[in-house]
């Protein structure tokens, strides 16, 4: 008998591939962690493994272009649970935003010193593969912007508009502490302005990266959201998830969307992205501002969170920033999504554990606990689930969550299933219904917004690169996820 060709094949599925019209019967073969082969029949004497696929669909693996690991805990404590909860939901590649100042690493100073830590606290611990999106908090870091990318791997930075004026979870008046930048410096529409030109030179230094390098902008605006708190707040005296919503309104958003984009097209930086939008009105300013500046790549993204929730289902265990809006809201999230008008869907996955999101005394007052929640191992079941609703395919599905992520922000080898690329893929049962409850999540914060939420298809094995990581509700072998440079090599 001669040698095996393939490393492991897998039979019998249905491919939902991206940028294709119905699912495909075939075989996956995979080696030395790529796919090899795909093909309606492939022998399966040819491999060393052969897994039998029982009809099941099959997605590239999933690509959660937005997390915070390691946010309310240690990177090194955070990323083993919530990589499982990844790997749980398909999820082979997260992209995590992090940044100096309190919270993440607790600490200042240059991103080329910083990163050497955050790589040692990750470095053997994520059961998926991994990269980073990185804040310039301060001028060293706009200054830092081409060795982050040149040397780091780094491609995409973030701004929080609201970090000027308005706290992470409140009212602020003390950003430098926050962000622990220097005293005489300013996190303002100038610093955005300086972040974006940053941007700028490192297209002109590094060509090739025209369309990779780019900002991405979480758009509240704090001067409306402090008037905004001080009337819902204190002369109104509501503290619901209702009082959360109106205190930083969807024109908060959408002003915000309207600066992010014309500073864009004054500093020439020819990619940005528009995080979490949340509303009709959100939606609707992004598209209008495309149309004014058309030199300006705007990506458009949602999260599950705000596709699933509403004001109608929803308590305190949701608090999240932007926070979660009206039923019609929802509803045209839904709309924006079927009619090509959002990029992708990630969950802003935010491990806040229950000691922290909650009221100490009244657990139903929203000013009370800390802003964000996990759901990335509900990200492929939730999207599935809620779009089979709304006439979604399995193969936009796909692009969704895979193609057009892993295409924006420079995952090449991810996103599809295809030879040559990593051997991501995630079978999936479209028949089984169950219900989501918090105690079957591998999650550390002991909640989630989604308990109780009957969803109807589930992730029964992931791999990565062409291994098993997550099986049935297992976690097979130890945590084999890699740090991603997404640089691109000339």
């Amino acid at each position: 008998m001669s040698d095996p060709i393939y490393d492991r094949v897998i039979k019998n599925l249905r491919l939902a591939r991206p940028n294709r019209t119905g699912l495909q019967q075939a075989d996956v073969a995979f080696k030395d962690g790529k796919f090899a082969r795909v093909a309606p029949e492939i022998d399966a004497a040819t491999a060393a493994d052969v897994v039998d696929g029982k009809g099941l669909i099959a997605f590239p693996g999933v690509v959660d272009a937005h997390m915070h690991i390691g946010i309310y805990r240690n990177l090194a404590e955070d990323a083993p649970t919530e990589s499982k909860c990844a790997a749980m939901g398909g999820v082979t590649t997260s992209l995590t935003y992090f940044r100096t100042g309190q919270y993440y690493l607790n600490k200042g100073g240059p991103y080329l010193e910083f990163f050497k830590e955050m790589l040692a606290q990750a470095g053997g611990r994520y059961h998926v593969d991994y990269g980073f999106h990185l804040m310039p908090a301060g001028n060293e870091h706009i200054a830092e912007m081409p060795d982050i990318y040149d040397k780091l791997g780094v491609p995409t930075f973030k701004l929080f508009m609201f970090y000027g004026g308005y706290g992470l979870h409140g009212k602020s008046d003390n950003q430098a502490e926050f962000l622990m930048t220097e005293p005489d410096e300013r996190y303002d529409l100038a610093h955005f302005e300086f972040v974006l030109r940053g941007a700028k030179k490192v297209v002109d230094m590094y060509p090739e990266a025209r369309d990779l390098i780019s900002v991405s902008f979480h758009c509240e605006n704090p001067e409306l959201m402090n008037a905004w708190t001080r009337i819902i707040q204190e002369e109104r005296g509501l503290n619901d998830m209702e009082a959360y919503h109106l205190a930083r309104p969807p024109h908060s958003e959408g002003l915000s969307i309207v600066i992010a984009t014309y500073l864009a097209h004054a500093a020439g930086c020819p990619n940005i992205n528009i995080l979490h939008l949340t509303s009709r009105e959100s939606v609707e300013t992004v598209l209008k501002m495309q149309e004014v500046y058309p030199d300006v790549n705007i990506g458009r993204e949602a999260t599950v969170g705000h596709l699933l929730l509403d004001l109608d289902n929803c308590d305190t265990r949701a608090k999240v920033n932007p926070p979660i809006r009206t039923r019609e809201d929802r509803e045209y999230l839904w709309h924006a999504l079927m009619s090509g008008k959002i990029d992708w869907v990630v969950t802003d996955h935010a491990c806040c554990p229950s000691e922290l999101k909650f009221d100490p005394v009244d657990k139903n007052n929203v000013w009370g606990g800390k802003s964000g929640f996990g759901g990335t191992e509900y990200l492929l079941t939730g999207l599935y689930s809620e779009g089979k609703k709304h006439g979604l395919s399995e193969n936009r599905i796909a692009e969704l969550l895979s193609f057009k992520p892993a295409q924006r922000f420079g995952l090449w080898s991810k996103g599809d299933i295809a030879p040559g690329l990593d051997g991501d893929l995630v079978l999936f049962d479209p028949n089984k219904t169950w219900t989501i409850h918090a105690e079957d999540s591998p999650s550390a914060q002991g909640y989630t917004p989604f308990d109780g939420i009957e969803v109807s298809g589930k992730v029964q094995k992931t791999y990565l690169r062409g291994e098993c990581v997550y099986d049935n509700g297992t976690f097979p072998g130890t945590p084999r996820g890699e740090y991603i440079s997404r640089k691109i090599r000339k």
